[in-house]
């Protein structure tokens, strides 16, 4: 028997992780999984304060089987997830898939991950087919009713290295079978990210200094410097209410990817890049805002995690 371990951060989610769970329950109960196959959802709540914690104490009642795990304070995206990974390793999961709480599965996305990996020892990582919700993309009038739904969020990841910034293969593009064949990527984001618990345990589970956003991409450079490799793959279909957990641009984002891209790059890119990202650092000093600069300066003081994020 396989057994999948699919975590479900949430923080202050409330609405969009009961949508979440219901969809789970949909597939599931729409067609039974493949023989071999063990699905268990473990929920990890980092300390909400919207009723969350209520709705999830009553779902443990009405299903026992998922695990629900709840934190004494949020403790970000990488250490609130390790957190659930460690406890899909005590259970003996094979596979161990992040999941966002601001998601809805269309399908048993995780079968056709799974299936893949079990034939190619070297894939460590995969992700599948994330769609954005209706309505939530990011140019909301550049699409006809009709491909509302089939708008691409994310087919995998590629990063511009002379620059440091990662992209979402596929982002913006209406889906017209133009992304199915499997094919090697630079990263999976951590909206939906599968992994070989083997990999889990020699990789390193999510660098917890990041707190939130570069810790899929830094985690995805760990895999390939032990020897795996990854994949998007197609098959599954998940639709991602973009930005629901958090919100997009503003102070949070000025913080934490100022201060992560420069930690990723100065780890992973070429010495060329590493100090015209230290030159940009000073510039942002100079001219950048509030909580960039916030930012830059964490970097330099080493202060990791939630950092001077008190917001």
């Amino acid at each position: 028997m396989i057994k999948v371990a699919i975590i479900i951060l949430s923080y202050n989610t409330k609405k969009l992780l009961k949508q979440c769970l219901e969809s789970f329950s949909a597939v599931i109960g729409k067609s039974k999984q493949p023989p071999g196959l063990e699905i268990e959802l473990i929920v990890v709540d980092n300390n909400s304060t919207d009723g969350s914690r209520e709705y999830l104490e009553k779902l443990k009642v009405k299903k026992p089987k998922i695990k629900v795990i709840f934190n004494k304070q949020n403790l970000g995206f990488a250490a609130g997830n390790n957190i659930g990974i460690r406890e899909a390793i005590k259970r003996k999961a094979k596979y161990i898939c992040l999941l966002n709480s601001d998601t809805v599965v269309l399908n048993q996305f995780w079968q056709p991950m799974v299936e893949f990996m079990e034939k190619r020892k070297k894939v460590g990582v995969a992700t599948t087919k994330i769609y954005f919700a209706p309505g939530w993309e990011f140019h909301k009038n550049r699409y006809s009713p009709k491909d509302r739904g089939k708008v691409i969020w994310a087919v995998g990841g590629e990063i511009d290295w002379r620059n440091v910034y990662g992209k979402n293969r596929g982002v913006d593009e209406v889906d017209k079978g133009q992304f199915e064949e499997a094919k090697e990527v630079d990263f999976v984001s951590g909206c939906c990210l599968m992994a070989k618990t083997e990999v889990w345990k020699k990789a390193g589970f999510l660098d917890e200094k990041y707190f939130m956003y570069y810790e899929d991409a830094d985690f995805c450079q760990q895999v390939k410097r032990h020897g795996y490799r990854v994949f998007y793959v197609p098959g599954g279909k998940i639709w991602h209410f973009n930005a629901g957990s958090s919100k997009v641009g503003g102070s949070l984002q000025d913080y934490f990817i100022t201060r992560n891209r420069l930690l990723f790059g100065i780890r992973w890119a070429s010495w060329r890049t590493k100090i015209a990202l230290l030159r940009e650092s000073l510039r942002i000093l100079k001219k950048g805002r509030e909580w960039q600069k916030r930012g830059v300066k964490d970097f330099y003081l080493q202060r990791w995690g939630k950092g001077s994020w008190q917001r």
